[in-house]
């Protein structure tokens, strides 16, 4: 068996094991402000309590988890970012995969084919990727908020069996930031592979190019002590990526990857890259 098959053959860390227990959320409106605030400091708080649950602080841990229900919980980040996505606030990131799929989604037209897309982190099934006639999308999230999405650990989803199994395109869009750990970054990157499809249509000669839509805060790539956007590309490339769309807003760095080639092992640790004490310790290990 060769050394990049047995990349894949590790079972990696689930992801709800890194997520602290939900409580029940308030439902008021938030301001554009209150909404970011609650999201950053959710994020914090993840951070911290992966922190210690890493150096074997229990006791932290649980006092976290308290801070964090005192805080509304995951559903209270969930409606933020939901809020965040909504048409008001022109959040809705799924706009800009469909106008980028637009032309490969073209020799669709008077078909009856479609791309399955894996929409991680789902929270809505009327965003523009679950409008498109011609993407038929599968939905999940570790704590499902309505009818249409799957309830679902990516990191403890089953392989594809077989090829009709497997996706077109992979959504990330504001998820991989949301796992507090880097390594854990690393491994679902990888696993992403795993659920991409190179082979036709079934019942046609429409090809298709496996892609991954990647979504992260824009600080996480230009303001991070462990990150570049030169770091990203190398990790990207390393798993077999090529980049074919990028575009980056005040908030918000969105790409989409193709995938081209082989996994070709190559670690990243999490090393200093860009120095400075305004920065933050974002990063991506692969092992």
């Amino acid at each position: 068996m060769s050394r990049a098959s047995t990349q894949w053959k590790k079972r990696p860390a689930l992801l709800s094991r890194t997520r602290p227990p939900t409580v029940k959320a308030n439902n008021t409106a938030l301001s554009s402000k209150a909404t970011r605030n609650v999201i950053r400091s959710h994020h914090r708080l993840l951070k911290a309590r992966a922190q210690a649950l890493q150096s074997g602080d229990e006791i932290l841990a649980g006092k976290i988890d308290a801070q964090i229900r005192e805080n509304g919980g995951l559903k209270s980040y969930q409606l933020a970012s939901k809020l965040g996505q909504s048409l008001d606030r022109g959040g809705d990131s799924s706009k800009v995969l469909v106008d980028w799929m637009a032309l490969r989604l073209r020799p669709l037209e008077n078909t009856v084919y479609k791309f399955r897309v894996l929409e991680i982190g789902a929270l809505s099934t009327k965003n523009a990727c679950s409008m498109n006639k011609h993407l038929d999308v599968t939905r999940i999230d570790l704590n499902s908020q309505e009818a249409g999405i799957l309830r679902q650990d990516f990191m403890e989803m089953p392989l594809p069996k077989n090829e009709d199994d497997k996706f077109h395109v992979i959504s990330l869009s504001l998820v991989l930031n949301y796992v507090p750990d880097p390594a854990g970054r690393g491994e679902m990157l990888k696993r992403c592979v795993s659920f991409l499809t190179k082979s036709s249509l079934p019942g046609s000669s429409i090809s298709t190019t496996p892609s991954l839509f990647l979504v992260l805060p824009v600080a996480c790539v230009t303001n991070s002590r462990y990150l570049t956007t030169d770091r990203l590309d190398d990790i990207m490339c390393s798993i077999g990526f090529v980049l074919a769309k990028s575009k980056q807003t005040s908030k918000l760095i969105f790409q989409l990857w193709d995938h081209k080639s082989e996994y070709k092992p190559k670690p990243f640790k999490k090393e200093a890259l860009n120095p400075g004490k305004t920065r933050n310790n974002f990063a991506i290990v692969v092992k």
